[in-house]
């Protein structure tokens, strides 16, 4: 990913929750929330985390994430990191 394209990381933020948790694409929208309507736990989070490291290539601080609470949160947190140099 060179050129930061929101719909892009929603995408791919979209394939990783559908991957790693099998929840229905459908269910996943930007609004939704990670812990109440997505059903994820702590566990679920540090694997969300392992996993956008290996796709951006970049480690991502615990304290970043822990503010994060809707999957447009996550999209979020991806942009910024992607903006890093």
């Amino acid at each position: 990913m060179t050129e930061i394209n929101r719909d892009e990381v929603f995408n791919k933020v979209q394939d990783a929750f559908v991957e790693l948790f099998e929840i229905d694409a459908d269910d996943i929208k930007p609004e939704s929330k990670l812990y109440q309507e997505l059903d994820l736990d702590s566990i679920d989070a540090v694997d969300l985390v392992v996993h956008l490291q290996k796709l951006t290539g970049k480690k991502i601080q615990p304290d970043e994430f822990k503010a994060v609470r809707t999957v447009d949160d996550v999209v979020d947190a991806v942009v910024e990191l992607l903006k890093e140099k």
